[in-house]
C-alpha cells in the first residue's frame, strides 16, 4: 500500500534532493576518526541460571540511566517461541542489577524497542512462532507491542500472525513515538523481492494515518528500513540498512536528505543534545561489497552529519552481524552496544574521566 503522500514525497525528493547526497553513494569509507572509549563487558548481571542471547534492543529509561533491553532467551531464532515463559524485557539500573523483567508469552523475536515520552516501552516482534508466511490462525508474531513501565500490556498494532499490504505487519524492524504521541513503525527485514519496504504511521490510538516508502535504492525508497530516530526538530531519521544509508523525512513522510557517512546503519540513537548514534554491525561481513568500511559505532551530529567519533568492532575478525546491532547513551554520553552475535549480550562503552 503506497500512499498518495508517498508519491507526493519522492517526486519533491527527487527535485530537491541535493546532488552532494546522490554521490556520497560512491563516498570514500569514514573511518578515520579518533575512538576515546574503553569497551566494557559483562556489566549487566543476569539471573542465575540465564545466559545473554542475541539483541538487537537496548533504550534509555526516563531517568538517563537505566536501561531497558529485550533478549531473544538465550539464542536467537525461535528461542522465545520454546520458552514461552521467559521475561525477556528487562530494564537495568545504573549499576547493571536486574530491576524488573515481563513480555513472557507476547513476543517471539524482539527487533526494536522505544521508550516513550511517558516511559512506556514498545516492541517490535519481527517474526511469528510458524516461520512461514502464511501462518495458521493460532499464530503470533510480526506485531507492535506497548508495554507499561512496570509491565502491564497497553496496546498491540497489527495483525496476530502479520499481514501484507492493507494489512500488516510482515517483519517489522523498529518502532518510534513522536513527542505528540504518533506511533512509526519501520517494516521489512529482508531484501527479496515482495518485501515491505516503507514506514507506517499511526496516532496515539493507533489508528493507521499513512504509509510512505517502497523497495529501490532512490530517495525515499528502502532497502530493509532497519532502524527509527527523531532528532530535536522532529525529524525522522531511518537507517536504512541494506542501501548503507540514513534517510531524513519530516513526518509527514516528505524526503529531507539522506547520509552515507555514518556507515551501514543497523542502528541509530539520537540523544537530548542531538548527538547521532549509528551502529554498524555488517560492513565487510554481511555485506561484503561495502568491506572497505570499519564495522562499529560512529558518532556524530544529527544536524550537521558530520562524523566525530568511530568504535571498531572489538572483534574484527567476526564474520556475520557483528558487533553493536542497537544502540543507545545514557545522559553521561555511556554507550550502550546491542549485539546479535556471535556472542550476544550487551557492551559498555565509556570515555575515561580527564
Amino acid at each position: 500500500m503506497i500512499s498518495n503522500n508517498s508519491i507526493r514525497s519522492v517526486f519533491i525528493a527527487l527535485l530537491v534532493v541535493p546532488a552532494l547526497a546522490i554521490a556520497q553513494a560512491d563516498m570514500p569509507p569514514a573511518n578515520d576518526f579518533p575512538n576515546p572509549y574503553i569497551t566494557q563487558s559483562d556489566y549487566f548481571k543476569l539471573p542465575a541460571g540465564r545466559n545473554w542471547g542475541s539483541s538487537s534492543t537496548v533504550d534509555m529509561d526516563l531517568d538517563g540511566e537505566s536501561i531497558w533491553i529485550a533478549e531473544r532467551c538465550g539464542a536467537n531464532i525461535n528461542a522465545c517461541v520454546q520458552n514461552p515463559d521467559i521475561n525477556l524485557i528487562m530494564l537495568f539500573d545504573k549499576n547493571g542489577d536486574l530491576v524488573r523483567s515481563f513480555g513472557a508469552g507476547y513476543i517471539t523475536w524482539p527487533h526494536g524497542i522505544h521508550v516513550d515520552f511517558e516511559g512506556n516501552v514498545w516492541i517490535a516482534d519481527g517474526r511469528d512462532n510458524q516461520g512461514g508466511d502464511n501462518p495458521p490462525t493460532n499464530a503470533y508474531g510480526h506485531q507492535v507491542h506497548k508495554f507499561s513501565p512496570t509491565g502491564i500490556h497497553l496496546m498491540t498494532l497489527g495483525k496476530k500472525g502479520g499481514g501484507r499490504d492493507d494489512e500488516y505487519f510482515f517483519t517489522p524492524n523498529d518502532v518510534h513515538v513522536a513527542p505528540n504521541g504518533d506511533i512509526f513503525v519501520a517494516e521489512g527485514h529482508s531484501n527479496s523481492p515482495g518485501t515491505p519496504a516503507r514506514i507506517l504511521k499511526f496516532n496515539s490510538s493507533g489508528e493507521f494515518l499513512l504509509s510512505f516508502g517502497e523497495m529501490g535504492d532512490g530517495p525515499g525508497q528502502f532497502v530493509q528500513p532497519h532502524a527509527l530516530a527523531m532528532d530535536s526538530k522532529g525529524r525522522l531519521f531511518v537507517g536504512d540498512r541494506s542501501n548503507n544509508r540514513i534517510q531524513i523525512f519530516d513526518q509527514q513522510g516528505n524526503f529531507i536528505d539522506m547520509w552515507y557517512q555514518f556507515g551501514r546503519p543497523s542502528g541509530i540513537y539520537i540523544d537530548k543534545n542531538d548527538v547521532l548514534y549509528s551502529a554498524d554491525s555488517e560492513s565487510g561481513s554481511v555485506n561484503p561489497a561495502h568491506g572497505d568500511w570499519i564495522r562499529g559505532i560512529r558518532v556524530g551530529s544529527a544536524q550537521t552529519g558530520e562524523v566525530e567519533f568511530l568504535i571498531p568492532d572489538p572483534m574484527p575478525e567476526c564474520r556475520g552481524t557483528c558487533t553493536a546491532e542497537g544502540v543507545v547513551a545514557d545522559r553521561n554520553g555511556v554507550i550502550y552496544g546491542a549485539e546479535v552475535g556471535p556472542v550476544g549480550g550487551i557492551k559498555r562503552y565509556l570515555r575515561p574521566a580527564k
